[in-house]
């Protein structure tokens, strides 16, 4: 390997493709740690794909051997019977450690906004601790922070259109006024991107230029898919068993009590200047014939990985 290597993990995924694909196209040589080798290659022979390892921290290390900027966006957004938070963390450490025995220089990292260790929700936990094991690892770091990402391959935003256009009325948990911050994935990537150069130690929120609440949020996607549909509040605890049902039909998790939890204490909120340039409203509009014409399924996706 050359010593300009950039490392994306997930680059067959989601966010990580819109990384790997900018790295491409600024003329980086890029390979991807990637658990879906068994998956089509969007890139063809422009990306060299590696297993995780994670169960051989040698070999881990020794695939990343030349690689100068690792861009980790390596989570799972629940805790199910093949994949856990606690899974995740361990994994990421191992990741860390062997990007560090590797000769990295510099660490790129996905997390998300309002990480704690003291959280007891063990999403933004284990984020808030990766994000410590990063800063005292010795190795150059730049850590983004992204609320919900919106784009072509999106499951919340997507699914939230989905349900506009299947049902008379669409439930909110509680009064639906905590805020969200929708960043484009690929306002994401450029911002990767732009921090794989940079040298200094930073953390920066990736949040986009429009801050609604839930509620809001509903209303914008329904009028712009023409699909507007009348909004009510329903107890958390009611909406989470809505969703387990409506989970059953479509054979996925559409949503889990920790994320009402997270959504409604306004922990995807942040007071900072938006770092995405492109408007959920104008992207939805852009593509409202299919937004939400088929339902994203996690873990369907999870599987084929």
């Amino acid at each position: 390997m050359s010593s300009d290597v950039h490392a994306v993990t997930g680059a067959f995924g989601y966010s990580g493709k819109y990384i790997a694909r900018r790295l491409l196209d600024a003329g980086r040589n890029v390979m991807t740690l990637t658990n879906s080798l068994h998956r089509g290659n969007p890139f063809g022979d422009r990306i060299r794909a590696h297993p995780f390892n994670f169960d051989n921290p040698g070999k881990l290390a020794e695939s990343l051997r030349g690689v100068s900027v690792l861009y980790n966006t390596y989570w799972v957004r629940f805790n199910h019977a093949g994949f856990t938070h606690a899974e995740a963390v361990r994994n990421t450490r191992l990741l860390f450690e062997a990007a560090q025995t590797a000769g990295v220089v510099r660490i790129v990292h996905v997390s998300i906004t309002n990480p704690s260790k003291e959280s007891d929700l063990e999403y933004f936990r284990g984020k808030a601790e990766l994000e410590e094991a990063l800063q005292t690892s010795g190795l150059a770091y730049s850590i983004l922070r992204p609320t919900v990402l919106f784009g072509k391959e999106d499951i919340l935003i997507n699914n939230i259109a989905w349900m506009l256009r299947r049902f008379p009325v669409f439930g909110v948990f509680g009064d639906g006024e905590y805020r969200l911050q929708p960043i484009y994935v690929d306002d994401l990537a450029r911002l990767a991107v732009e921090h794989g150069s940079g040298g200094d130690n930073v953390v920066v929120d990736a949040i986009g230029p429009e801050t609604f609440t839930y509620r809001q949020l509903v209303e914008s996607i329904g009028r712009i898919i023409e699909k507007a549909r009348p909004i009510v509040a329903v107890p958390p605890t009611i909406g989470y068993y809505v969703g387990a049902l409506v989970g059953k039909l479509v054979g996925d998790v559409v949503v889990t009590r920790a994320e009402i939890q997270g959504l409604m204490r306004g922990l995807l909120y942040v007071e900072s200047a938006p770092a995405g340039s492109t408007r959920l409203t104008d992207w939805a509009t852009d593509h409202k014939a299919t937004l939400g014409a088929r339902y994203a399924a996690e873990l369907s996706r999870r599987v084929r990985s």
